[in-house]
């Protein structure tokens, strides 16, 4: 526990990077200690430490590093304590006052042209910040100039700071010799970089002022949408972006690509292209209302909201489209039955129980803005009869984050997600533990469950590898042989996923009409992933999910059962008709559970205690016994909507209805406004 705590409060990950903060904080607090003895080699050894692991930390432990700079120990800082330091053993040893000067007077320049450099830097910045950034259309036509070099802009401070190696290295080669040559070379160098570095960057800055102006570029940015005329537009915000939210718009990719009309995808936070998924959709990212104002969309119709965010004013302002909030997800959340919804035209849903929870909403929203268009992304996902079955049963559990409040039907993990694992292992089952990617962002109860939860499937797996050796052997050699692959295929499908890499201007510089090729290796290079991931790890050993591959679908087709709380996951399981099971923390009767919640009409229900964990796990083992299959077959429809005509096909035609509403609204208000004039001039 102590330990946990202190990785928490220091903000490290393990053992390892403890003993990096540890050696860190020796290294500095002895270097006053060597510096007033005076002990020269017990300086120069602290202080190659802390060169040393200053920089393993920024990437190992960057947490750390964040917590210093909140505490005013800035890498800057940092430096300027070694540089005193050193001064101070110079004097102690005896150096000449003109060689103590001489260094005085080059770590001074030293930090003065750092501090020039930086005003340079982020004059640079300044200017090459755009108002959009865009993927897949053609901007070259708006003459942004090539950013500047890596080595000159990017990580800049670092490798400023560290032109002063060559000055300490003399002084302290100076201090050990008795000869004052090396510190006389170390200095020139040190100055002579910095100037040289300057100079360099002062080049890119006037290059950097031939970057248009915003009007222009937006300009050029209207003039490929006039070329694109693109009809349909998913808009999306959110205050924090991060891949934890972008998967609400990442869900509809797929989606959009299928559709009869032209799709724009349009982002309002920059951090957004950081973890889009793949696309041959053009992107816009617009940040400041003032610019979204300036779009020029006339042939959009339909508009597409994932999230409610306050930022969708900006956009629910174009009367000329239907404004439609489609979500994230299908689920017995807020979210899903919000009266915010009223501001949307229409809201679309995946089946009648969408409906029946916005006409719980009283007085709130109409029915006839209901439409019910199913859920696309789930053809994927294999059924129940097409499922083969392990040596042991493979349960799923994927509970939800705690939520922005601490309100009831949130995650199950802080009430009984440890004792939950526990008992599952005592079942002698396979765990697939897949979090919700925002857990432990708010509680830190969650989070605090979260790593014991992992603690228990970390300690069974090699509870059961101790047991069977010789299959833990043949396991470990197999996720060794695969894992090569697997990096090679996670590395070229980073290649193949669009995403530029640089600041706005050059991401608007490099950004480019797809040319279509790499569509399908994408999809067959995913498909070997997951085969040799799966493969690999073989049919027992627990596995944690954290990351975006795995994907959650993938980790459905794995499992024989579901354990979950009130989410959208479970609503997308039910498409698969396998047995799942929903977390009734608060003990509540069976029927006031069921009432409250349409997806547990056909979910087992598992009390606080698990009491019931054994007998649910019949349906498993013993798949006659499973008295809930009838009432999954009639929950799907009626969450999901029936099989046909497809879910994409009823998407599809939802949005051409709506388009075709919106063409023919906009073309009787143009016929009204021509009658006026028509009267105004007679």
């Amino acid at each position: 526990m102590t330990f946990r705590w202190l990785c928490g409060v220091l903000r490290v990950r393990g053992k390892t990077d403890l003993f990096l903060v540890f050696l860190f904080a020796a290294g500095f607090a002895v270097l006053p200690v060597f510096a007033l003895l005076p002990s020269l080699w017990g300086f120069a050894a602290a202080s190659a430490v802390t060169y040393a692991v200053d920089e393993v930390l920024h990437t190992r432990a960057p947490a750390f590093v964040r917590r210093l700079a909140a505490l005013q120990l800035t890498r800057t800082m940092r430096f300027a304590v070694r540089t005193v330091m050193l001064l101070a053993l110079a004097d102690r040893m005896g150096a000449p006052d003109a060689v103590l000067v001489a260094a005085l007077a080059v770590f001074s320049v030293h930090s003065g042209l750092v501090i020039m450099y930086t005003a340079m830097h982020h004059a640079i910045r300044r200017r090459r910040t755009l108002p959009v950034v865009v993927r897949n259309l053609d901007m070259s036509g708006a003459g942004i100039p090539q950013s500047p070099p890596a080595l000159l802009y990017r990580r800049f401070l670092r490798k400023l700071l560290h032109l002063d190696l060559p000055a300490h290295a003399g002084l302290l080669a100076a201090l050990a010799a008795g000869a004052w040559q090396p510190a006389g070379i170390g200095f020139a160098l040190t100055a002579g970089l910095a100037v040289a570095a300057v100079a360099a960057l002062l080049g890119q800055l006037r290059r950097a002022r031939r970057t248009p102006p915003d009007d222009e570029v937006i300009a050029e940015l209207n003039r490929q949408l006039a070329g694109y005329r693109p009809e349909v537009a998913l808009y999306f915000s959110f205050a924090s972006v991060s891949r934890d939210f972008m998967y609400q718009v990442n869900m509809w990719i797929e989606t959009l690509e299928q559709l009869d009309r032209r799709p724009l995808i349009i982002l309002r936070e920059r951090a957004s292209f950081r973890y889009l998924g793949r696309t041959s959709i053009p992107v816009v990212c617009v940040p400041k209302a003032d610019d979204v104002a300036q779009l020029e969309l006339p042939e959009l119709r339909v508009v597409l909201y994932p999230g409610n965010a306050g930022k969708n004013v900006h956009m629910l302002r174009v009367a000329e489209a239907k404004h439609v909030f489609i979500g994230h997800g299908d689920s017995d959340k807020l979210a899903s039955s919000n009266r915010v919804s009223k501001v949307y035209d229409e809201i679309w849903v995946a089946g009648r129980a969408g409906r029946d929870r916005y006409r719980r909403v009283r007085h709130a929203i109409s029915d006839s803005a209901i439409v019910e268009v199913g859920r696309p992304q789930l053809s994927s996902i294999r059924l129940h009869a097409d499922h083969v079955p392990g040596p042991v049963p493979t349960v799923l559990y994927a509970p939800t984050w705690e939520g922005w409040s601490d309100d009831d039907c949130h995650t199950s993990l802080i009430p009984m997600g440890v004792a939950l694992v526990e008992k599952l292992l005592a079942e002698n089952v396979r765990v697939l533990y897949k979090p919700h990617p925002l857990t432990g962002k708010r509680s830190r109860a969650a989070a605090e469950a979260d790593r014991a939860v992992r603690e228990l499937l970390r300690a069974d797996n090699e509870r059961r590898d101790a047991r069977e050796a010789r299959d833990a052997q043949e396991a470990e050699a197999a996720i060794a042989a695969a894992r090569p692959r697997l990096a090679e295929i996670q590395a070229r499908l980073g290649e193949l996923s669009g995403r530029l890499t640089g600041d706005d201007a050059q991401q608007l510089r490099d950004a480019r009409v797809p040319a279509g090729d790499g569509e399908a290796e994408w999809h067959e290079l995913r498909s070997e992933w997951h085969r040799l991931f799966w493969e690999s790890r073989g049919p027992v050993r627990h596995q944690v999910i954290l990351r975006q591959l795995p994907t959650l679908y993938d980790c459905f087709d794995q499992a024989d059962m579901l354990i979950s709380d009130v989410s959208s996951v479970v609503a997308d399981f039910v498409a698969s008709l396998k047995p799942y099971v929903l977390t009734n923390a608060d003990d509540l009767p069976d029927e006031d559970f069921r009432a409250a919640y349409t997806t547990a009409g056909g979910a087992y229900l598992l009390d606080r205690d698990c009491t019931r964990l054994p007998e649910i796990l019949r349906s498993v083992r013993e798949p006659a016994h499973d008295p809930m299959a009838p009432e999954r077959r009639v929950l799907k429809e009626y969450v999901l909507g029936p099989d046909r005509p497809t879910s994409m096909e009823r998407f599809n035609r939802a949005v051409d209805t709506l388009a075709e509403k919106a063409a023919a609204e906009q073309a009787e208000r143009l016929g009204e406004g021509e009658e006026q004039r028509v009267v105004v001039g007679a």
